[in-house]
C-alpha cells in the first residue's frame, strides 16, 4: 500500500468530515458545515485554526490581499471546504496557493454539496 504523506491525521480528518456529512447531509451554507467541523475538531481535541490568515509576500514586499484558509488542522494540513456542484481549476488552484503561502505540504478540498462526501488529496513538495 502507498504511503501517503500525513495518513494517520489525514485519516482522522476524514472520518470527522464524514461524521459531519452523515448527520448534516448536503444542502447546507459552508458555514454550517464550518461550524460542525469545528465542533468535532473540539470534541476530538485535535488542534486547528479557523479562517487561518495567510501573507503574500512578493520579492521584497507583503501584498496588501491576504488568503484565509478555512482550517488548518494539526498545524499542517490546509482544510478547504465547498458547496459547489463539482471541483474544478479555481478549487484546486485556491488550494495551491494556500499551500505555497503557507509552506505547508497538504491540502483537503472538501465538497459538502453531494449525496456522499467528495474530498481530493493536493500535495505539494517543499522546495
Amino acid at each position: 500500500m502507498e504511503d501517503f504523506l500525513y495518513k494517520e491525521e489525514t485519516y482522522k480528518i476524514i472520518g470527522i468530515l464524514f461524521e459531519v456529512h452523515k448527520n448534516l447531509g448536503k444542502g447546507f451554507s459552508e458555514i454550517v458545515y464550518k461550524d460542525a467541523i469545528e465542533f468535532e475538531f473540539q470534541q476530538e481535541n485535535i488542534y486547528f485554526e479557523r479562517e487561518k490568515e495567510f501573507l503574500v509576500n512578493y520579492k521584497t514586499t507583503t501584498l496588501k490581499h491576504k488568503f484565509y484558509a478555512d482550517f488548518v488542522v494539526f498545524g499542517k494540513i490546509i482544510l478547504e471546504i465547498k458547496t459547489v456542484d463539482c471541483f474544478n481549476n479555481n478549487h484546486y488552484n485556491q488550494c495551491l496557493n494556500y499551500l505555497k503561502v503557507s509552506k505547508n505540504e497538504l491540502a483537503l478540498l472538501v465538497n459538502f454539496n453531494s449525496l456522499s462526501l467528495e474530498y481530493k488529496r493536493i500535495a505539494m513538495s517543499k522546495k
